[in-house]
């Protein structure tokens, strides 16, 4: 029985088919955000974008997010328990652009949802540090299997122009995070 072995292009096919099919069927997404050609202008007068607390044990925290070198934009709403350990309660957004910044926000969703901040955190930390390897990875397995998925941004990573599209929606969770946090 021979061990079955992927090529680099056959791996990269792969890695497109999964971020394509996550950026079309899209988790976590809503619409909530005003229209965001316009706030992202500074049209909207009234920044009344705001999405309420669905439970009264949870704080909630919201940010927009955008990048001007291609357009992705993205709001990230998180509602977190007030209880310790601080859990994500819920996690939505709103938003367009490119496959990888859709899917790059679709797989942060599966991952931190109902997970603690601190854990939270730490995926995002691991997602950092695969976004800087310049495609050559993290190098540590459990950390790979701790992103799940995720783990298919390691191409991308080789360009620095997607990279910004890949972290967009974690940009936007650390700082709706942060936001519920000083609540």
């Amino acid at each position: 029985m021979s061990d079955f072995v992927m090529s680099d292009d056959d791996l990269e096919q792969m890695y497109q088919e999964v971020i394509l099919d996550a950026s079309k069927n899209p988790h976590g997404k809503e619409s909530f955000a005003s229209d965001l050609t316009s706030e992202q202008s500074g049209q909207n007068d009234s920044a009344d974008c705001t999405v309420h607390a669905s439970h009264e044990y949870c704080t909630a925290g919201q940010s927009h997010q955008f990048n001007p070198t291609c357009g992705d934009q993205v709001t990230v709403h998180v509602e977190v328990s007030k209880t310790e350990p601080r859990r994500i309660e819920r996690l939505v957004w709103d938003g367009s652009g490119c496959s990888i910044s859709q899917a790059s926000l679709s797989m942060m969703v599966d991952l931190v949802a109902g997970k603690t901040v601190d854990e939270a955190m730490g995926l995002e930390a691991i997602f950092q540090k695969l976004m800087k390897s310049r495609g050559v990875g993290l190098g540590d397995e459990a950390a790979e299997e701790r992103l799940g998925d995720a783990v298919v941004f390691q191409g991308v990573s080789k360009y620095p122009m997607r990279i910004k599209c890949a972290l967009l929606g974690w940009a936007g969770l650390k700082d709706s995070l942060a936001k519920a946090l000083a609540q």
